[in-house]
């Protein structure tokens, strides 16, 4: 009778214990990610948002951000990322574009690239200099493999730091477009642009097809490298309506806003959005992303299980 009663409180406690896991897990898995805010956007408060990820990088560390194209876009300067990027031993890596700009080719980019400043910052790499590798996209809208930079698989962590601002022809670019177009080689890019139907040209697909090729690229992206070795960085400065692939951007009308900063790139590029949409002087932005549909971005690459358009914001300035 003893070892009777033993077995079966032993049973109820297993069952409980299972139960708590369960109940924890759920709650784990809908648990909204958060996104850190803070208003300076300066080096060091790059470095204070970064830090209140407390995420810790591992092996080579790559972080993602524009050159910019000259003579004057609105790309990041030097000066603000130059401490962050320093502090985790990053390499910058970029990718050559699909138009026919400064920055096409591996020569002329490297020029781009110097008379930036970003040697002084750190190494830079070129991912798709020596061609292309394929990345698989499961469960995606329209793609079934995203084209990266042969060296994308030389780095273990990577920081995307993205210039927050509108775009040309996806609306606004962030976080998503960062690590689907802009990790894409030149091949890749126009693989994004044409909605899975040309590796050669970037011009004329279809506007939809387009937004979720970007969300499944960023897709590809992400389960390749495991979430938990990505992080996103959003600057919201200089905020105009074209993009930094233009050198000759329209001027801003929208005051600086700040830096905001998550695990999810779905999240921040959605508050990014959100605080936009509530600053002085959006009209022209807010009409360019509603003009280019670019919140059906955020929709598909929610929908695929990219991130959450759903987040907490933590405002760090007033800890």
């Amino acid at each position: 009778m003893k070892k009777s009663i033993f077995i079966l409180v032993m049973i109820i406690i297993v069952a409980i214990v299972a139960t708590v896991v369960a109940v924890r897990a759920k709650q784990n898995a809908n648990a909204k990610p958060k996104v850190y805010f803070t208003s300076d956007i300066s080096a060091a408060g790059l470095v204070r948002a970064y830090q209140a990820l407390g995420w810790t990088p591992h092996g080579r560390v790559a972080v993602k951000m524009s050159t910019g194209e000259p003579p004057r876009s609105n790309y990041l300067r030097p000066e603000l990322v130059r401490d962050l990027i320093q502090s985790v031993n990053g390499t910058i890596v970029e990718c050559n574009t699909a138009y026919d700009g400064a920055r096409a080719q591996s020569a002329d980019h490297w020029r781009v690239v110097k008379e930036h400043g970003f040697f002084d910052v750190a190494p830079v790499d070129i991912q798709d200099e020596e061609g292309d590798t394929a990345l698989p996209v499961n469960g995606g809208k329209r793609l079934t493999e995203n084209y990266v930079g042969s060296h994308f698989d030389n780095y273990d962590s990577y920081i995307v730091l993205s210039h927050f601002k509108g775009h040309q022809m996806a609306g606004f670019g962030g976080a998503i477009k960062n690590i689907s177009i802009g990790l894409g080689s030149r091949m890749g890019k126009c693989w994004i642009h044409s909605g899975g139907t040309s590796k050669t040209s970037p011009w004329g697909g279809d506007q939809i097809a387009f937004l979720e090729s970007m969300a499944d690229a960023g897709k590809s992206v992400v389960e390749h490298l495991g979430r938990k070795n990505i992080v996103y960085i959003n600057v919201l400065n200089r905020i105009s309506i074209d993009c930094d692939c233009n050198g000759n951007p329209a001027e801003p009308d929208i005051h600086d806003i700040g830096i905001l900063v998550s695990t999810d790139p779905v999240a921040v590029d959605q508050a990014s959005i959100d605080m936009v949409s509530h600053a002085d002087g959006n009209a022209a932005l807010m009409e360019r992303i509603a003009d280019r549909q670019g919140i059906h971005t955020l929709e598909a690459a929610a929908e695929i299980g990219l991130g959450s358009r759903e987040y907490e914001l933590i405002n760090i300035d007033e800890k």
